[in-house]
């Protein structure tokens, strides 16, 4: 196993798909439930944090599935957003393992300027952050959430290598 930033990649694309994996067993209603101090529904913030994924991955590469997340206006359903999870997730690691790190990017309509690891720090802070939003609607609504820290990825490590 190698260790380093990819580490933490294939980590977030781990806990992303385990979180999709949850809410795969989820009612509509359950979906959309909100609260306040969160970015919207369930749907509404899956939807956006793969939307960002998508982004970050665009910084690097130039390149996005079509059509990109942010301009649907539907939902896709669960299992469009687990396809593109794993897309950005894996491209993600790909750029952690194989990335130029020294670019600095023009980003907000070339109003921000940020280094490529800034980018790539963003990305896991944004991950992480929806990820807890979805896990206190759950919580609010008596369902468990999916352990999604980082004993609950090494013990997955372990259960896959037998």
């Amino acid at each position: 196993m190698t260790t380093g930033l990819p580490d933490l990649y294939r980590y977030n694309r781990w806990a992303n798909l385990r979180l999709l994996d949850a809410c795969a067993e989820l009612s509509d209603a359950q979906l959309d439930t909100t609260t306040k101090g969160v970015y919207g529904s369930v749907r509404e913030i899956l939807l956006h944090l793969f939307a960002g994924e998508e982004g970050y991955v665009r910084h690097f590469t130039g390149t996005s599935p079509a059509p990109r997340l942010r301009e649907l206006t539907d939902f896709p359903g669960l299992d469009e957003l687990r396809r593109r999870a794993e897309w950005s997730g894996t491209e993600l690691i790909t750029i952690a393992e194989q990335g130029d790190l020294s670019q600095i990017f023009s980003l907000d309509e070339g109003t921000y300027e940020a280094p490529a690891m800034i980018v790539l720090i963003q990305a896991i802070n944004h991950a992480i952050d929806h990820r807890s939003q979805i896990a206190t609607l759950l919580s609010q609504q008596d369902i468990e959430p999916p352990e999604l820290d980082g004993w609950s990825y090494n013990d997955a490590l372990r259960e896959r290598a037998g």
